[in-house]
């Protein structure tokens, strides 16, 4: 496969689930903000959101006070900010266009319509209208997406570089919520917290993975954030856990290897050894900050690596080429 159509592919499927994922942390922020609570309380939830995109330096150049309606409009519509969930499933539209010939018709088609009809809605002015529900339209469109491309795409190399793109993207945005979120509850949650309030906070996480449900199956008690971690990062089982995204993205890098991705494969096979060796209690004694800070400056290294093995055009020693 030419290096330039592995490139679409990988940042299409990367595109849409991060559109998925912003969709995900601003309803779980949206409906938080809901609940009774302090002006302080509200202004960090939203700030948070901003860290774990690392897009607080962008906002702040534009808005002096941080509010809910400001970061919605800057996190969704905004088309300075490239992250934006309509720069992304713009992103992800472009990039099916450069290979449709590559894609099924289906896929191209429901991507093209996501894209068509998201533009619809900001027209519509559905965010001042109802936000909660463009936050579902769009997880429901990354669903559907996904479900067109494992039901219609051949089991090949396209298929895998899109498969790669979505659980590379999936590990870096699942760290990325658990740490601030536990950070914002270390800063905010004392001995004193309202438990109902507590609750609220932990099952809101929870929800914003899809994770409530299965939480509840695995532990049938009551709602810890030991245990929430313990989940999000351990659970072989769980679609959104670091430990299942990163098999995913060793079992894909078994499949697409190349003559100069050994490295690449090497440094995903170590992380996710590694983490199988953990366990919880591990991770809280070291931090978990820390831990994540650390997994997440990993995994973008092993995207870095995927980058310059697959999607760049493929280095030949000269010495080595027939004369």
């Amino acid at each position: 496969m030419l290096s330039r159509t592995a490139d679409h592919l990988y940042w299409m499927s990367r595109y849409t689930e991060r559109a998925e994922n912003l969709a995900r942390m601003l309803d779980v922020n949206y409906q938080m903000s809901l609940l009774p609570q302090s002006v302080q309380t509200i202004e960090r939830g939203w700030a948070a959101l901003l860290e774990i995109s690392e897009l607080t330096s962008a906002f702040t150049a534009q808005q002096s006070t941080i509010t809910p309606d400001a970061v919605m409009r800057f996190m969704v519509s905004d088309t300075s900010n490239p992250s934006s969930i309509m720069r992304c499933l713009q992103g992800a539209r472009e990039n099916a266009r450069a290979v449709r010939g590559s894609i099924t018709t289906e896929l191209w088609e429901t991507i093209n319509t996501t894209w068509l009809e998201a533009q619809r809605f900001m027209r519509e002015g559905i965010l001042k209208r109802a936000p909660a529900e463009f936050f579902e339209w769009v997880k429901f469109r990354s669903h559907l997406i996904r479900g067109v491309h494992l039901g219609t795409m051949m089991r090949g190399e396209a298929y895998d570089f899109i498969q790669l793109g979505t659980f590379l993207e999936r590990a870096d945005n699942t760290a990325r919520l658990l740490d601030v979120k536990f950070l914002a509850a270390s800063e905010v949650h004392d001995d004193d917290t309202d438990p109902v309030d507590e609750f609220y906070y932990w099952t809101a996480i929870l929800r914003s993975v899809s994770a409530f449900e299965n939480y509840r199956k695995v532990y049938r008690d009551v709602i810890t954030p030991e245990r929430i971690a313990e989940l999000m990062v351990f659970s072989p089982g769980m679609p959104r856990s670091l430990v299942n995204c990163l098999h995913e993205v060793v079992d894909t890098l078994s499949r697409v290897r190349n003559s100069q991705s050994s490295n690449t494969q090497s440094a995903a096979l170590r992380l996710l050894s590694e983490l199988r060796d953990l366990n919880i209690e591990e991770i809280f004694e070291k931090g978990l900050h820390e831990y994540l800070t650390e997994f997440l400056s990993r995994i973008n290294a092993v995207g870095s690596g995927i980058s310059q093995d697959f999607l760049l055009p493929l280095q030949v020693d000269p010495e080595t080429q027939m004369p």
